[in-house]
């Protein structure tokens, strides 16, 4: 196509994608191509008169404000990027070439919009570096703090929270929460009002706006507490179940957030629900080895290495400690007659009463059956394990109504001092456990305590 030579130089600058634009020291606009209006939503004349500085990204000026000042000293920059904010409230990522013209004392500059570009390399690098703290990390609460760090430079994400959803016991939770006006919210059960509550409730993601909020909240209903002039919330999905939310706040009225942030939010989300759901899963393995699944009290092996640790720190301090074993007497005829499942709720009853008559620098443990064992750490004479020992009487004595029918068992106690009747914890543990068969012999419902063994 031959070029018109009788088309306006302005004219030709106006076909180009890019924007040409001419400004003054202060780095007032003086002349704007038409694709602003593309580029930045402002017509030429919107433009002109305003600076580049007030129509830039807050956190872009200072650095900006120092290349300018090298431009101006004859210093031609090519490639130098910083971000606007469209006449929407979105960020637009410019790449920009300038030069200053000393004789017409004047910038000139042609922006070129890469926000496309920018977007698909930043969500691949938050994808590596996302999947990257998920495996690396070991506690959530870091892996947050990371994600949080990842994102803030893709939106505004001043505010940012985790929201975590337990349905088991019907409770929201904030683990993570960032805000600059609000201290973290106390949990609060589903139904109690929140944006949060909603997103968890839709499995849908909500954006409010200042335009939007009035009929989306409407829509759901009151809400609890007061929301940020843009607010955007995405599910943490995790199979069929919605675990959570990433919940995101700006209050500047400046910066807004669009649907290409909702979609960015909930890509992250995906990666963070699935980081949450392998450390659950981790987790659960690591318990479910151990500690006894009927109770939740330590099992034998972390019973073992909480006596261990007990008997080095008894040793190096020069301390004495106890060990407690016992046994519900009765508990077969109870489970015989009775059923398994009336047996595992009256263990998981005595379990908690004996939470309830220790310390908590002491440990429980399920060793087995109706077995269990305590450790007493720190103690200063005999009379504390066996003052103890008759709390624990008293409490598992006590009738127990399970499932309609009130059941009676005791329990059987051994006790073994450190240093006086054993060196090492199987020692302490074997003569725990005869001096509870010798209560049990004796009637049951009592305690015996080890008489001192022979050397060892």
């Amino acid at each position: 196509m031959t070029p018109n030579p009788h088309l306006p130089h302005d004219k030709l600058l106006d076909l180009l994608l890019d924007v040409v634009c001419v400004v003054d020291k202060e780095g007032r606009f003086l002349s704007v191509s038409a694709a602003s209006e593309r580029v930045f939503g402002y017509r030429p004349e919107e433009m002109l008169g305003r600076t580049t500085f007030e129509m830039m990204h807050p956190d872009d000026r200072a650095a900006i404000r120092t290349l300018v000042e090298r431009i101006n000293l004859g210093q031609p920059s090519q490639d130098h990027e910083n971000r606007y904010i469209h006449k929407d409230g979105h960020v637009v990522h410019i790449m920009w070439s300038a030069q200053w013209l000393e004789a017409e004392q004047v910038r000139v500059g042609v922006a070129r919009d890469i926000t496309e570009r920018k977007r698909a390399e930043a969500m691949q690098a938050a994808l590596y570096a996302i999947s990257e703290a998920a495996h690396a990390i070991g506690d959530l609460q870091s892996l947050y703090k990371r994600v949080h760090e990842v994102i803030s430079p893709l939106l505004p994400a001043e505010n940012f929270s985790v929201v975590l959803y337990d349905a088991t016991h019907d409770q929201l939770s904030f683990p993570y929460y960032v805000d600059q006006f609000e201290a973290p919210p106390s949990p609060l059960a589903l139904g109690a009002g929140s944006l949060s509550a909603e997103v968890i409730r839709s499995a849908e993601a909500l954006l409010l706006t200042p335009e939007t909020a009035e009929q989306m909240l409407a829509k759901i209903g009151a809400v609890a507490g007061k929301h940020a002039l843009d607010w955007l919330g995405v599910p943490l999905i995790s199979g069929p179940h919605t675990i959570g939310a990433l919940v995101l706040q700006n209050y500047s009225g400046v910066v807004r957030y669009n649907e290409q942030d909702r979609e960015l939010l909930q890509f992250v989300s995906s990666q963070v629900a699935a980081a949450i759901e392998r450390k659950r899963t981790h987790s659960r393995l690591e318990f479910l080895a151990q500690y006894d699944q009927l109770t939740e009290l330590s099992n034998r092996t972390l019973f073992l290495d909480h006596l261990r640790s007990a008997l080095q720190r008894a040793k190096r301090d020069a301390l004495r400690m106890a060990v407690l074993y016992l046994d519900m007497d009765n508990f077969k005829h109870i489970n015989d007659t009775f059923g398994h499942t009336t047996g595992d709720l009256l263990l998981r009853e005595v379990a908690r009463r004996l939470r309830q008559c220790v310390r908590e620098s002491d440990t429980v443990g399920r060793l087995g059956g109706d077995e269990f064992a305590v450790v007493l750490d720190n103690i200063s004479s005999q009379e504390d394990a066996t003052v103890v020992a008759e709390k624990i009487i008293v409490s598992l004595s006590a009738p127990y109504l399970l499932e309609g029918q009130t059941l009676l068992s005791a329990p059987s106690l051994g006790i073994a001092i450190y240093p006086e009747h054993g060196q090492s914890d199987l020692h302490l543990v074997r003569h725990a456990d005869e001096a509870m068969y010798v209560a049990k012999r004796s009637g049951g419902k009592r305690y015996v305590v080890v008489e001192k063994p022979a050397k060892e």
